[in-house]
């Protein structure tokens, strides 16, 4: 028979469609009583779920003798039957919070890939979500932040034990007699969350009553519901053409030039969240006086992500990719990733008209031609032009962000370029109608694809 917290989490899961569908779910364990708990409901109500659990452990190296909690989190694995993953991150005893954090769930998010699993399963509960927002205000974050931690999160991250306080957790572990290990780290005074738990809590508790815990998660709450009104008011704004695709997101500059400040600031934070970035109050204004500025301007937001004023839009990347190697082609079938564009071939007859322009071109049956990014001085005469024309004067002309154009695809045999497709067909070896020729199809990630309109090539 379930336990009474197992029937509350299953009804819980349940209106909240955490799991929306079946598949694999790496359960964060790290030892303590939480995740201990967090691991033993899910294992009760995996098969209703539709969930097939693998076990996840990281070791920092941070203190002597973790691996000994590793062997524990192996052993309860095994208890129950499941796989077992550990990671041994070798961070060293000076290593912070922060740094332990970051690569924690690089490493989990790691696994998550390997095992190609749909979820990652950590145990935050409500009193973790009452720290952080307490945590926050210390810090004077903007409201956003307030909303403090979300049930459900990028790259798969599901929360199920918000709803729980750690006593009704700990209470659950000791009844079902499980092992667990209680981290000194966690009762720290030098570490502000700690200190929060331990001492700020506490006195607020005894000034102001176990009301204290309810206002804090209203204030939450409400800071959550108005993140969302955020979040829908850039559905409600189609002059801003906000575009999220993987790696960042862009909108139009002269609505955020027209707007109020404040309302711009909050309208780019909440554009930022949906590409999975946090950006501040202060580099929101500063993003504001990029989306003013001059086409061709950078600013590097930290942690890889660099904004663009790119002709009449803002673009928010993380950082910029590098260029593809070249890729040799056959005359025979196949197709290939090129960094954002996806690339088919196939033998077919060469039509009796090649446009200049699209996604779709033909080559002669030959081999030595491939696809590659562009070079320095790289030139080509256009298919029905006159003269050479410069392809980094081709790229600008067709409004291809200046961060972009060291990755665009360039079709070419040794150094004579063939194709830069949706921008130009070169003159050059177009073959004659209905001879041998190979058929290239290209679709770059958020174009049109020949014979589709738009809105379904976005969803490719």
């Amino acid at each position: 028979m379930a336990s009474p917290l197992a029937e509350r989490l299953r009804r819980h899961v349940t209106r909240a469609r955490l799991f929306p569908k079946a598949g694999t779910a790496i359960v964060a364990v790290s030892g303590g009583a939480d995740s201990v708990a967090l691991l033993d409901l899910l294992h009760d109500l995996a098969p209703e779920l539709g969930l097939t659990l693998v076990v996840a452990h990281a070791d920092h190296g941070i203190q002597t003798g973790s691996g000994d909690v590793g062997k524990g989190v192996r052993g309860l694995a095994a208890r129950y039957g499941l796989p077992f993953e550990l990671g041994e991150l070798r961070l060293g005893p000076s290593a912070t919070e922060t740094t332990a954090r970051r690569a924690r769930y690089a490493w989990l998010a790691d696994v998550r890939r390997r095992r190609r699993a749909r979820y990652l399963v950590t145990a935050h509960h409500r009193d973790d979500q009452v720290e952080t927002i307490l945590l926050r205000v210390l810090r004077g974050s903007a409201p956003a932040g307030l909303a403090g931690i979300a049930a459900r999160g990028r790259g798969g991250l599901v929360r199920p034990l918000l709803p729980f306080t750690r006593a009704e957790l700990a209470a659950l572990v000791a009844a079902r007699g499980l092992a667990h290990h209680d981290d000194p780290a966690n009762r720290d005074p030098r570490h502000l969350r700690s200190w929060v738990r331990h001492a700020l809590l506490p006195l607020l508790l005894e000034r102001l009553g176990p009301r204290a815990v309810g206002d804090v998660l209203r204030l939450g709450a409400h800071a959550a519901a108005d993140r969302r009104a955020w979040d829908a008011a850039l559905e409600l704004l189609p002059e801003l053409a906000l575009h999220v695709e993987h790696g960042g997101f862009s909108v139009a500059r002269e609505p955020l030039r027209r707007y109020d400040a404040t309302v711009a600031v909050a309208l780019v934070r909440a554009a930022a969240r949906r590409a999975g970035l946090v950006v501040g109050p202060v580099r929101a204004r500063r993003l504001l006086s990029l989306a003013k500025g001059r086409s061709g301007r950078r600013l590097p937001l930290g942690a890889e992500w660099v904004a663009e004023a790119a002709f009449d839009r803002l673009r928010v990347i993380r950082g910029d990719p590098a260029a593809p190697d070249p890729v040799a082609v056959s005359a025979e079938r196949g197709d290939t990733r090129f960094g954002s564009f996806a690339v088919e071939w196939r033998p077919e007859p060469a039509p009796a008209r090649v446009e200049r322009g699209g996604w779709t071109t033909w080559l002669p049956a030959a081999e030595g031609w491939e696809l590659r990014p562009p070079r320095a001085g790289d030139r080509l005469v256009p298919l029905g032009g006159v003269g050479r024309r410069p392809l980094r004067r081709l790229l600008m002309e067709a409004r291809v962000p200046r961060g972009e154009r060291t990755g665009y695809l360039v079709v070419a045999r040794g150094e004579t370029v063939l194709w830069v497709p949706g921008i130009c067909r070169a003159a050059a070896e177009v073959p004659a109608p209905g001879t041998r020729a190979v058929r290239l199809d290209v679709i770059r990630d958020g174009e049109p694809e020949n014979g589709r309109d738009g809105a379904q090539a976005d969803r490719l």
